[in-house]
This record gives C-alpha cells, structure tokens and sequence, in this order.
C-alpha cells in the first residue's frame, strides 16, 4: 500500500494504481492529492479524473479537531551553514506534510554530540511524533527509550554505525571519494595527499575509503605520510597542510573532506607563498556557500544536504503513519562540482 503524507489511504485503488493509470509518477499524483499548485493544468487534469474514474477517496489532509503532528529536529549547531541547509530541507518537507518543527542545538547536547539526560523525556511531554537527529551519537540507553517509547525517529548523517534496524539518511561518501580522487588523477597529479575528518566518523572513513579505492585502481602506491587527519576542524587542517608541505616530497595536490578544512588548507598554502591550483591543487568535499566565495573558488563534491534531509523527514512521516522503510540505510548520489582550485600539475 502506498502512502502520502498527509494523503487519505482509503480501501480502494492505491496512490500507485492511479498514477499509473494516470501515466505519471507516484510524486506527481500525491501533488495533486494535496492540493500542490507545482503541478501542469493538462497534468492536473488527468490525474484528478483518474482518481474519479477508480474511486479513490480523498480525505481531509488535516483534521480541525485535532493540532497539526509536532515533530523534533536536533541539529549539531545552527552557526554554521551545514545547518543551514539541513534546517532548510526539513522545513520545506514539513511545510509540505502539515506537520509543525521544533528545532534543537547544541545548548540541548552534550560535548560529545549526545543529547543531555532529560531531553528525551521533554519528547513525551511536549507530544513529538517523531524525531530527525542531525549528526547524533545516541547511546544504547537512548536507543531503548526511543523504542520503548514507540517514537519513531530517523538519523541524517550518524556519526556512527546505527544499530540494526534503524533508519539512516547520508550521501554516497565513499563515491565522493573515488570522484574527487579521480579528477585529481585526470589532471595528472601522482602525489595526492588526504586531510581527513575524524577516523570515527562513518562520512569520513568512508571518504577516505574513496581515495585508497581510486589511487588502487590507478595502480599508484599510497604513502602513509600522504594521510593526515584533519578532525573536520580548519584551525587542524591548517597544521596538517604546513606538515605535508614540510616533507621530503610534498604532494601536488590535497583532498580536503571537508570545505570547512579547505579554507584551512588555503590558508597554510598562502603562508607558504604558494598558489592554488598553480603550485598546489584543492578539492573539497560539501560544496557549502563558502567553497564559491574563496580565492580561487573552490572544486568540491557536492553532498545534497537539504535533499538528504527532507528525505529523512520523508522516510519519518511514513513511520509516523505506521509503514516501514524497505531499506534501513538511503543514500543521496554526489557530484563532482568543477570550479579553479585544481588544475594538472606543474612539470
């Protein structure tokens, strides 16, 4: 059975049968369930007719009688745009699914990105359908509350592994990996350094995961020294540019995993009186707003956060009504963002 959110499932034909027989998609037919005006009058026509035709019943998308359903957004800090676009995704889905936001940072977490004793407890009470948590690191106890609790929640970006069975939003970070790595490769750069996230973090083991793969696939050796982690901190990755620049044999170029860690990178390089991507080629990896505002704007891989997380709240309007993902674990496709940071390297 195929559901909408805040679409009326009635004991007819499904949302799917109608958009087939309508010949568009699923999407496109609960837009016109839902009253959205994004939607082609000739396109609105058909699909409205067919639901006419099968007999679907459409209800009410809110109840007056009842408030609109509350969900809870924790997020890992709203100072920086990450955030940002997190924020934005989320929004806009729940503007689109009637459902209202209640949004937490870092003031309700502890140092090590958990929330603090009693938050969870603040769920019940305030009446939280369901909760999104935004670069979290639960224990197992919080865990157990959740699911003695029966409150659905969906994590975006974890910073570890999940347990078994729970649902996951994040971006293909090991393709990143292999992207930003291969372009590297394609302009003709051999010694291409990593600055990594911390070694902890799923996003950043597996971007560098990316790198070892596409470096192994060129048949190129990868040196130990070529590998510094960053800890996804500018201030870090700035030391750590200056140390691979200090060796015997300097790389040509740096995979940087974060663009917060790029600026850093820029930074070192500029102390050393080098240019980018003259001397030394950057790639990034996030495409925030930052990355277009350097000098030389910077190439990055793009990772679709506000997609990311408006998938998540997507996935949780569905728990919320009782169904269950098929799969526990959705990830977003990357790209390859091209801007002036990398350019083949000098002979």
């Amino acid at each position: 059975m195929v559901r909408t959110a805040g679409a009326g499932v009635a004991a007819g034909p499904t949302l799917a049968v109608v958009a087939r027989e309508a010949g568009v998609s699923v999407p496109t037919a609960s837009k016109v369930v839902n009253g959205r005006e994004d939607v082609a009058p000739e396109t609105r026509r058909r699909v409205t007719e067919a639901l006419d035709r099968l007999g679907y019943v459409r209800r009410p998308r809110f109840d007056a009688s009842k408030p609109p359903r509350l969900v809870d957004l924790v997020v890992h800090s709203l100072d920086d745009s990450r955030s940002g676009a997190v924020l934005r995704g989320v929004e806009e889905a729940a503007h689109e699914a009637g459902l209202d936001l209640v949004v937490s940072a870092a003031l309700s977490r502890t140092p090590a990105g958990r929330p603090r004793r009693g938050w969870l407890d603040r769920l019940t009470v305030r009446g939280s359908a369901g909760v999104l948590f935004d670069l979290a690191e639960l224990t197992r106890s919080q865990y157990a509350w959740l699911a003695q609790h029966r409150i659905p929640f969906v994590m975006i970006d974890p910073v570890l592994e999940p347990p078994a069975g729970v649902v996951s939003t994040g971006a293909a970070n090991w393709q990143g990996g292999v992207t930003a790595t291969e372009h590297l490769l394609a302009l003709g750069h051999e010694r291409i350094a990593v600055i990594t996230g911390p070694s902890r973090r799923m996003c950043s083991g597996a971007r560098v995961a990316g790198y070892r793969s596409a470096l192994a696939a060129a048949g190129l050796a990868q040196h130990p020294e070529y590998v510094r982690d960053g800890g996804f901190d500018e201030a870090l990755a700035h030391r750590r540019t200056h140390e691979l620049l200090d060796l015997a044999v300097p790389p040509t170029a740096v995979f940087v995993c974060s663009d917060r860690m790029a600026l850093g990178a820029y930074r070192a390089l500029a102390e050393r009186g080098l240019r980018i991507p003259h001397d030394v080629s950057v790639v990034g990896f996030d495409d925030l707003p930052e990355s277009r505002w350097t000098t030389p704007a910077l190439t990055t891989v793009r990772q679709p956060l506000a997609e990311t997380a408006a998938t998540a709240l997507r996935l949780l309007v569905r728990m919320m009504d009782g169904e269950r993902p098929e799969g526990t674990r959705t990830e977003l496709s990357t790209r390859l963002v091209q801007r002036s940071s990398a350019a083949p390297p000098r002979l």
